[in-house]
């Protein structure tokens, strides 16, 4: 009984060596897939779809609507799953809403929607209408930020605070690195190869989590299989609405979160944000890159936490 046990042990071990070998990228796929729903159930948060009319959007949410509610924004390239070693830390007293944008995750691409700022900020104000949320707390990490600093905007009574973790959205006094790239005409969000994938990954992150081999050939054959999709949000988004000289409107209690090593906005965007809020509190971090919310998601959430319970938003 022992040998027959070992005997298909080996054999399962040399069937997925073999899946990793012959096709990494749909074996990676399938894992991380499977890994990431995973622990995003483990955490509480549990798939939905709610159709807005336009669109149908995927959304992780902890089913907790007698909670005040906070919904969660993803940034550009990216999906939901992204916050939920962050978002982990608030079910317990939040009802958590973490949406794919139009044009990424589950929810899915169409070349006659809008990808602007306002436009996707509009579909999360339609989003809470379906959900009957009057008023949510907002976190947004880069593309996130900058439609929850849009939405802030447009729907003063219905927002009770911003959290922006390296938001897109005004000019940098100093240029980033990628800001030198399309300064070139090469955008890194382009991806054609490994290559060109892992220098725009290693741009992303200065303290990455850590991925098997596998797992970044799916990754890199997922960015490659969108490059379209990508550059025509890209083209519809970045420098469009731009909120250099309307950001003293935003009358919300605001959470500016920064890592100073961040490649794809440069840390001195937070002059520009701190000189336009009234209401704002700064926080960087000297180590960390451009998602803290990955980086350091217990840190970054504690200080998102201490400054809802400061401003006694709730």
């Amino acid at each position: 009984m022992l040998n027959l046990l070992i005997l298909v042990l080996a054999i399962l071990v040399l069937t997925i060596t073999l899946l990793i070998l012959l096709v990494p990228a749909k074996f990676g796929r399938f894992i991380y897939q499977s890994m990431t729903s995973l622990e995003a159930k483990i955490y509480g948060l549990h798939q939905g779809n709610i159709d807005i009319g336009e669109m149908n959007i995927s959304l992780l949410q902890n089913n907790s609507p007698e909670k005040p509610t906070i919904i969660m924004l993803h940034g550009f390239s990216s999906d939901k799953i992204i916050w939920s070693r962050f978002a982990r830390f608030f079910t317990k007293h939040y009802n958590v809403v973490i949406p794919d944008m139009a044009g990424h995750g589950d929810t899915g691409f169409d070349p006659s929607w809008d990808y602007s700022g306002p436009a996707q900020a509009e579909r999360v104000a339609k989003l809470m209408d379906k959900l009957s949320l009057d008023k949510v707390h907002l976190v947004g990490n880069s593309m996130g930020g900058f439609i929850s600093a849009h939405f802030a905007k447009m729907y003063p009574q219905r927002t009770l605070s911003i959290t922006l973790i390296d938001p897109a959205g005004v000019i940098s006094p100093v240029q980033s690195d990628m800001d030198k790239m399309l300064a070139q005409d090469k955008n890194p969000f382009d991806v054609s190869n490994r290559a060109e994938f892992d220098a725009f990954y290693a741009m992303t992150m200065a303290k990455p989590p850590w991925f098997p081999r596998f797992i970044f050939a799916a990754l890199t054959e997922q960015y490659i299989q969108r490059k379209a999709e990508l550059m025509h949000m890209f083209a519809d988004f970045h420098g469009k609405y731009m909120l250099d000289s309307s950001l003293d409107e935003i009358n919300a209690p605001t959470l500016l979160l920064w890592g100073e090593k961040d490649r794809l906005i440069h840390v001195e965007s937070t002059n520009v944000w701190q000189a336009g809020i009234k209401n704002i509190q700064v926080k960087t971090w000297s180590d960390i890159g451009h998602m803290p919310m990955l980086e350091i998601p217990k840190k970054s959430a504690k200080q998102c936490v201490d400054f809802l319970n400061n401003y006694k938003v709730n």
